[in-house]
């Protein structure tokens, strides 16, 4: 006879034998991959996290089409421009979902717009862009918001008077105040708690978004809440940033004129009065306080993130910085104020911006996907509410879309007389029915704050560095290293 200690081991092993058994006949079902293990699938091989390189050993031994496994929840990551363009566009209504698994309804309730699904998505990212377009993005009068931040990012360099500073902060804060601006209607003081607060919470949650912490959240709720630091300081944070949009909208319910809306508040909160009755509206205040945390997150991080890296290369770079300056002096004038209209005239520095994107590739993987009904991509069948990943690094540096695909190449984007030229497989902002809404912002941010930081200062390494680290910080975005630089008045 067994004892009863032998008999438990016993059962413990069949259970794991058999759900092992079960995921391998599961499997078949899928596109190839590695093994999935029990409970873990594949976590433990890729240690928790879903990083570019791990990703990258994966196509090279199953295809640009392969499957992961996330505990017993599958994966299918699309690698390459080609995989990833076919399988984002062939049948782009098809995988427009997001996931609904536990971590992304804690995180957001189902609402807004970066997590939302069906009609609930389709009206809000409707609204959105067009709230945005009446906001003026892409025009002049968004111009000016964008040139009076920069204003100050420039005096903030210039008050440091050649001397090393650590350029992260004022680009956050200039980054941050544009979507302030166009989401509350006002910019912040640097001093102010709110908005350090704010920044604060931001980062948080960015980095949350790709770590260890997360998955372990998505797998054990609770005991990640009660032991892991990590998941407390980001609930914290999401709870910080609901209750200071929850002010900002009583704000501006306080002072509402119907004829005088000025920012994304405004035009939501007169949505909602304009939509009262219909039953097919999907417009109400946690919609409106989830967009608004949506964009402010997205429209943050990325820029923020990408204008480090872009003077972290000019450091590097010192004869393209140089050949920078050198067209924004001779076609526009050192005094003249940047516009974004002015990429047109200046090939060479739009080029710079544009390999500055690609190269930096902030976001190495897309926000998931998740078919919404059973589909097919490049040949593989995919089950309905498949979790589908595009891997952004993949496409960015495929060697069959990019001349020299590891080296900062401004050329990549100038034909042979030097003229601009756009680049199908540049696709920083992803593909498909949920390419990044704040698209254009960004481009204009780019452009105009990059433009003009070269048009007034010289960028240097600090006396005595001879180089600085250029590996990525993994997260939710892929920072520089902190580093410092003089900027050198011109």
């Amino acid at each position: 006879m067994l004892s009863a200690s032998a008999t438990l081991v016993l059962c413990a092993v069949s259970l794991v034998f058999l759900q092992f058994l079960r995921l391998q006949w599961i499997r078949r079902g899928f596109p190839p991959g590695p093994i999935p293990y029990p409970f873990f699938g594949n976590l433990l091989q890729m240690n928790f996290k879903i990083h570019h390189e791990i990703l990258k050993k994966v196509a090279q031994n199953h295809g640009n089409v392969v499957t992961l496994w996330l505990s017993h929840i599958p994966i299918v990551v699309l690698q390459g421009f080609q995989a990833v363009k076919e399988g984002m566009t062939a049948h782009a209504e098809e995988v427009a979902g997001r996931p609904t698994n536990f971590v992304f309804k804690a995180l957001t309730g189902g609402n807004g717009v970066m997590f939302s699904n069906g009609h609930l998505w389709k009206q809000q990212r409707r609204f959105g862009m067009l709230t945005m377009r009446k906001l003026g993005v892409g025009k002049r009068s968004q111009e000016h918001q964008l040139q009076e931040e920069v204003r100050h990012l420039v005096e903030y360099f210039q008050k440091a008077k050649g001397k090393p500073l650590d350029p992260t902060m004022p680009i956050v804060h200039a980054v941050s105040n544009v979507i302030c601006a166009v989401i509350f209607g006002h910019r912040f003081s640097t001093e102010d708690e709110d908005f350090q607060h704010l920044i604060e919470a931001t980062d948080v949650i960015g980095a949350f978004g790709n770590s260890i912490s997360f998955f372990i959240y998505d797998l054990f709720p609770q005991l990640a809440l009660l032991f892991l630091e990590s998941c407390k300081k980001t609930m914290s944070s999401i709870s910080f940033m609901n209750a200071l949009v929850t002010k900002e909208i009583e704000r501006h319910k306080g002072k509402r004129k119907t004829d005088d809306n000025s920012d994304f508040i405004d035009f939501y909160l007169e949505q909602i009065a304009q939509s009262k009755g219909d039953v097919d509206a999907t417009y109400d205040e946690a919609n409106l306080s989830q967009t608004v945390f949506d964009l402010f997150l997205a429209g943050t991080e990325t820029t923020a993130t990408t204008l480090r890296w872009a003077l972290l290369y000019m450091v590097l770079y010192p004869e393209i910085q140089e050949k920078v300056q050198k067209e924004l002096d001779t076609v526009l004038g050192p005094s003249h104020v940047i516009c974004y209209e002015d990429r047109k005239k200046v090939p060479y520095t739009n080029a710079v911006v544009h390999e500055i994107q690609r190269y930096s590739n902030i976001v190495l993987i897309a926000l998931p996907r998740r078919s919404v009904k059973d589909t097919e991509l490049l040949g593989f069948h995919i089950p309905k509410n498949t979790i589908i990943l595009a891997n952004i690094d993949s496409v960015l540096s495929d060697p069959e879309k990019w001349e020299t695909p590891r080296q900062f190449n401004p050329g990549h984007f100038l034909d042979k007389d030097g003229n601009f030229v756009n680049r199908e497989a540049f696709l920083p902002f992803s593909i498909g029915h949920r390419v990044c809404m704040g698209e254009l912002l960004a481009r204009m941010e780019l452009f105009i704050v990059f433009s003009t930081l070269l048009q007034a200062f010289r960028f240097i390494l600090p006396e005595g560095v001879k180089e600085i680290n250029t590996e990525l910080v993994f997260g939710s975005t892929m920072k520089p290293p902190p580093y410092q630089l003089c900027a050198i008045p011109r």
